[in-house]
């Protein structure tokens, strides 16, 4: 699976940068035909309180895309709750394939 990432108006450090291809590539593990991802990293400004970081989460499925955004905190925690997203979604997919 190719993993592209994208920093936006920062540079990402390479501990976090590792921590997002962990998480990204056990998604195959619940869904087979995943043939990419994307993720992009934000910092919103216009928050006020500290939830500043935003994790969104973009995976090319057989078929259609996959899609979820998370801001919390830290780019970690966006990033596990954006994961737990997706995979919400691809197990509803895998079992709608099932079905038919």
């Amino acid at each position: 699976m190719n993993i592209k990432m994208h920093s936006i108006r920062f540079d990402a450090d390479q501990k976090l940068v590792e921590f997002i291809n962990t998480k990204v590539k056990k998604l195959p593990n619940v869904y087979d035909d995943i043939l990419g991802a994307e993720v992009f990293l934000r910092l919103d400004k216009v928050t006020s309180d500290r939830e500043n970081k935003l994790v969104e989460n973009k995976l090319d499925v057989k078929g259609q895309s996959v899609f979820a955004k998370k801001q919390c905190k830290t780019f970690e925690e966006a990033t596990d709750l954006s994961i737990v997203a997706l995979k919400k979604q691809l197990v509803k997919r895998k079992e709608k394939i099932r079905k038919k």
